[in-house]
């Protein structure tokens, strides 16, 4: 069983019949919460940082409870170094990874001092021709076959990100010879990985890295930055990693290696963790409007994948629950509730007339939000189903295919009141673009 992650049912009913869905939430103690767990379980480091994913969840008032914490932010473009900027993060707050990158966004991150992390060392070059040299440079390396990778970010040697080991060390050399005097180092290779042994292996694989850097080039690292890799249990089944766990190998590995040799600078620790921070912090509000069967059973839900893309992207799973009001109706004096919480090892028996398929109404047939799921045995129109573990990478991705409207955001605070964080679109904003007049010349 997967208990619904914050709130109640009868929370939820109040939300759904207050505002419009479907709708996020995403839920202010549980990010908190996340922040302070990866904190207290690398607290042992010199010094360490958590670079958040802006991707992950673009909003600045999340961005605002991250700063709070005292983690700094990723940013891959030039629209989440504005959204950095506006919510103050500034010089080595910010960390720039991005890939086939313009001059107008390294003009822009290097404007706030942030720390660059080159996709590709020609870049080095054509930054210190164009704008100048930044002081801190970073490399983002990608073992290639050495390592195996996952459905997100596929196999390292056929992701387009970083650069290889030749290369790599070329791209220091080529640094250190051009005037820079600040080194880091960066890897993403895993995405979502529940395996500590994987995770680890990423820090053995960096602390590597760092001596050889400082043995062949005489470079040391002020930082290590092991990506984003750790993973949330979306499914009932899922282990969570155990950070502390974690933490404590990696302070092993450190520790021996600082003591093994007096030459090394104590490094930064970095993460650059988005999904682990708001992925189990957010949840999707929908609700059903229709029930169809031909070869399947199929429930349409006023979301869909516009709405959340990862089913269809990746072939994620999202767990959900489902919550019955026999009268949803705001003016309703009395309501009926009941929740039923849904388990994988129900969803693997064999299809019957409480399985579904969940779909949206976009016109294309992979519009799908789960895919032969137990959603209950009384599933009625009106009734409201609850995606988990939204919180990443979820509205982020919304797009406005078949002119559908992004839904709103809303944070809840510790009171469990609901702040409105990002309304929900307009056919307006759909159209704001449009040159709707013709002229003949």
């Amino acid at each position: 069983m997967k208990e619904l992650p914050f709130s109640s049912k009868s929370e939820i009913l109040q939300y759904a019949n207050s505002y419009n869905t479907p709708f996020y939430v995403y839920d202010q103690e549980t990010v908190e919460a996340q922040c302070k767990e990866l904190k207290q379980s690398f607290s042992w480091a010199n010094e360490f940082q958590n670079y958040f994913a802006v991707k992950a969840t673009p909003n600045p008032y999340i961005l605002n409870i991250i700063k709070e914490q005292g983690f700094g932010v990723d940013c891959s473009s030039y629209a989440e170094l504005l959204l950095a900027e506006a919510t103050g993060f500034t010089k080595e707050e910010i960390f720039f990874t991005s890939n086939n990158t313009t001059l107008e966004e390294y003009q822009k991150a290097i404007q706030l001092g942030a720390i660059i992390n080159f996709d590709d060392k020609s870049h080095l070059q054509l930054v210190k021709e164009n704008i100048g040299l930044p002081e801190h440079v970073c490399f983002r390396y990608n073992p290639g076959s050495l390592r195996n990778g996952n459905d997100i970010l596929g196999n390292p040697s056929s992701a387009k990100f970083g650069l290889t080991r030749e290369q790599l060390f070329q791209g220091y050399a080529e640094a250190k010879s051009l005037g820079c005097t600040k080194f880091s180092l960066h890897t993403m290779i895993i995405s979502n990985s529940l395996d500590e042994h994987e995770l680890f292996q990423t820090a053995e694989m960096m602390f590597e890295l760092v001596k050889e850097l400082k043995t062949k080039l005489d470079i040391s690292i002020r930082q290590v930055n092991l990506g984003g890799g750790i993973g949330i249990p979306y499914k009932p089944t899922d282990k969570p990693v155990s950070t502390i766990s974690l933490g404590t190998k990696i302070q092993k590995l450190y520790e021996n290696m600082m003591l093994s040799q007096n030459d090394f600078l104590p490094f930064k620790l970095c993460f650059e963790c988005g999904r682990f921070i708001t992925g189990p912090a957010g949840i999707l509000i929908t609700r059903i409007i229709n029930k169809k069967t031909t070869h399947k059973n199929y429930l349409g839900v006023d979301a869909s994948i516009a709405n959340l893309l990862r089913p269809a992207m990746y072939g994620s799973y999202h767990h959900c629950s489902h919550i019955t009001d026999t009268d949803c109706a705001p003016s309703a004096a009395k309501k009926k509730l009941s929740l039923r919480k849904l388990s994988v090892e129900e969803s693997e028996l064999k299809l019957n007339g409480s399985f579904y398929d969940v779909v949206g109404s976009l016109c294309e047939n992979n519009d799908k939000l789960a895919t032969d799921r137990h959603v209950g045995e009384n599933v009625e129109i009106g009734d409201l189903l609850i995606f988990h573990d939204t919180g990443a990478h979820c509205s982020a991705m919304g797009f406005n295919y078949n002119g559908k409207l992004r839904c709103a955001e809303y944070i809840r605070k510790p009171c469990g009141e609901l702040k409105l964080i990002k309304r929900a679109e307009t056919y307006a904003d759909l159209f704001s673009t449009l040159v709707w007049s013709r002229k003949l010349d």
